[in-house]
């Protein structure tokens, strides 16, 4: 298995909300929908060199409370499953339908009294002829999720 991490990120909510919404993923379905109409998320998206056209995956995005399945072009849709969760901790997934194996942790820990940190850990089974051709994108994708689970206004959750 290789091991990615993303760089320890930084977000102003506390630790409780920010696992809360985390843990439960049907919390995440206003995110997505505000990011497919957001202009703000658009530009960033050019500005980082893609097409804005991947949001429109957004819509396909099936959510539950233990699941998240996301259309991927040339490989079909990929689904993980929450298989751990540790209160105020850490949110740990493993794919169910991917092209490869895989486990993520999201961890989280207080920073301040009012803030949270967190890291993001990929750990993928990638052979060494996969891993020559997609291991820097995943060093670099891991790293841009956690820079936009970060960026969650993670103030309101579902019960």
């Amino acid at each position: 298995m290789t091991k990615y991490e993303s760089s320890v990120k930084h977000t102003p909510w506390p630790v409780e909300a920010v696992y809360a919404k985390l843990s439960n993923l049907e919390n995440l379905r206003p995110v997505i929908e505000q990011a497919q109409q957001s202009e703000g998320v658009k530009s960033q998206i050019e500005q980082a060199g893609q097409d804005v056209s991947i949001l429109d995956n957004l819509k396909d995005v099936r959510l539950t409370a233990d699941s998240i399945a996301i259309p991927a072009p040339m490989v079909g849709e990929i689904s993980m499953r929450i298989i751990e969760r540790e209160a105020n901790k850490c949110v740990k997934f493993e794919t169910e339908q991917s092209p490869i194996s895989a486990n993520l942790w999201i961890q989280v820990l207080p920073d301040t009294a009012a803030g949270t940190k967190m890291r993001l850990t990929l750990k993928a089974d990638l052979n060494p002829m996969i891993k020559m051709m997609i291991g820097k994108k995943l060093e670099e994708g891991i790293d841009k999720f956690a820079d936009m689970l970060a960026m969650i206004p993670y103030g309101t959750v579902e019960a």
